[in-house]
This record gives structure tokens, C-alpha cells and sequence, in this order.
């Protein structure tokens, strides 16, 4: 398949980077891109999961995108799960910010209110007034070694 690309499209040139591959990269298949928020990460485990191709979102799939689209979200919201130890995986895909699908799949910890709801929201606002603390760019550089690691783990 041949990967188009938007010259003013801060995802594309995200997946073109090759620090920020180095840096937050954890899978990159055909189709997708499967990466940790880069930093400042509002939490530690916050992926995303990016469409190769530049397109708005799934009412742009090619058949190809829109028969795995599911397996992806699924496959990418376990390994949410396994690496931040949370209860639930919240997905949201606005594409404001940039119009390329890019899917934040959020870890949900049932004891941490800051992450229910639309409250998870807050944390972008919380992060540039200074009121919250960004995640540990150790601790977001450890979580994807470890996702590296899950996936290339046979099983």
C-alpha cells in the first residue's frame, strides 16, 4: 500500500522523525503506527494509535483499514492495560488538533479521579498551568521498552 502523506501534517511528520520513532515508537505495521504520547504525557501508558496513511478517520478507511481497525484498537487497548496495570482503556479521536487519525487509547485507573470521564480532559489543562505534573519521561521511555518487549515476546 502506498502511504500518503501531507506535507503540513505534524502526524505524518511525526512518523517520518526518526527521534521521535527512537523516543516513542512501539509498533509500526502497514496500516497503523502505535506510539506513546510524546512528552510532556499528561499520564504514563497514554498511546496512541495512529493511522499510517493520512486520513481524517475511519470514514476515510480504505476496506484494508476498516477490516482491521477493530483488531488494532483491541490489540493496542490490551497492551494500555498491561503496561499501566489499569481497570478500563478510554478512547478518544477528536482530529482538531491534527487531521490525521490518531486514536488516544487512556489509561482509566478507577481510583484516580483525574482520569474519569471527560475529567481526563482536564489533565492537557492541568499539565500547562503547571497545576499537574507531566508523566516521568523515565518512566514513559521504561513503558515502551516494556511494550516493545510485549510484542515482540512470542505468545
Amino acid at each position: 500500500m502506498k502511504i500518503i502523506r501531507v506535507e503540513n501534517c505534524a502526524i505524518c511528520q511525526l512518523h517520518l522523525d526518526p527521534t521521535a520513532q527512537e523516543r516513542y515508537e512501539i509498533q509500526r505495521s502497514e496500516l497503523w503506527v502505535l506510539r506513546h504520547h510524546p512528552d510532556p504525557a499528561p499520564l504514563p501508558g497514554w498511546l496512541l494509535l495512529d493511522s499510517r496513511r493520512h486520513c481524517s478517520g475511519p470514514v476515510d478507511f480504505t476496506a484494508a483499514e476498516a477490516s482491521d481497525w477493530g483488531c488494532a484498537v483491541r490489540d493496542a487497548s490490551d497492551l494500555v492495560k498491561q503496561i499501566s496495570g489499569c481497570e478500563r482503556v478510554y478512547a478518544i479521536a477528536f482530529g482538531e488538533g491534527a487531521q490525521h487519525l490518531h486514536l488516544h487509547l487512556i489509561p482509566r485507573h478507577l481510583n484516580e479521579p483525574a482520569s474519569k470521564a471527560w475529567a481526563v480532559a482536564d489533565l492537557y489543562r492541568d499539565m500547562d498551568r503547571g497545576d499537574r505534573a507531566a508523566a516521568d519521561p523515565a518512566v514513559v521511555a521504561a513503558m515502551v521498552q516494556r511494550c516493545r518487549s510485549l510484542i515482540s515476546a512470542p505468545g
